[in-house]
Parts: C-alpha cells; sequence; structure tokens
C-alpha cells in the first residue's frame, strides 16, 4: 500500500531555514508526480509545490524564490528545502500524490497524504 512518511519540521525564527524530507513506498517513485501541501489551523489544504516525475517543479506565489522542491529517485524520496520562513508558513505540512482541485469547492484534494510533520515560525 502507498506510505508518505514525513519529516524535518520543527520550531525556528523568522528568517530560518528548514528541510522537510518525504520518504515513499508502495508505488513506482520514479514516475509519480507529487505534491508538499499545507494546512494551518483552521485552513483547508493548501498547495505549496509538485515536482513531476521528470523533474518539473512548480510553487504557489507565496513561497517562489523561497522554497525549493527536489527528489531522490534512488532514495524515493521527496524534499522540500524552506528558506527565509515567515510566520505565515506556520502549518502541518504533508507530501502527497494523486492531488487535485475542486473548482466547486475551491478546495485541494489528494488521494494520499503521509501523517504530516508540524512547522512553526515564531520569534
Amino acid at each position: 500500500q502507498v506510505q508518505l512518511v514525513e519529516s524535518g519540521g520543527g520550531l525556528v525564527q523568522p528568517g530560518g531555514s528548514l528541510k522537510l524530507s518525504c520518504v515513499a513506498s508502495g508505488f513506482t517513485f520514479s514516475s509519480t508526480d507529487l505534491w508538499w501541501v499545507r494546512q494551518a489551523p483552521g485552513q483547508g489544504l493548501e498547495w505549496v509545490s509538485d515536482i513531476s516525475n521528470g523533474g518539473g517543479a512548480y510553487y504557489v506565489d507565496s513561497v517562489k524564490g523561497r522554497f525549493t522542491v527536489s527528489r531522490d529517485n534512488a532514495k524515493n524520496t521527496l524534499y522540500l528545502q524552506m528558506d527565509s520562513l515567515k510566520p505565515w508558513d506556520t502549518a502541518v505540512y504533508y507530501c502527497a500524490k494523486d492531488c487535485r482541485a475542486v473548482v466547486a469547492t475551491r478546495s485541494l484534494e489528494c488521494d494520499y497524504r503521509g501523517q504530516g510533520t508540524q512547522v512553526t515560525v515564531s520569534s
């Protein structure tokens, strides 16, 4: 079965950095598009970044220039390097697959997500 296990979250001061990792199993990692999504308290899921199986990377405007997504197909691992963190980046971060926007509800749905890792940006 599909398993996604995130790690690397924590408490960091504004302007600091964190690197999240996600180890995947149960599917063909190298041929799968993968996502990073986040959920702040009381909010819905928000798309942060995704990376195609060919390595093409995409970001929500609010993190462009600060976050970098990458993947190591040999290790079945997805990464998210987060620099210049802001307090509004505080959320639970999930790696995910099979995500789609739901136009009717203006929300994001993902068929598979990990358990998430908490990122808190605070002084």
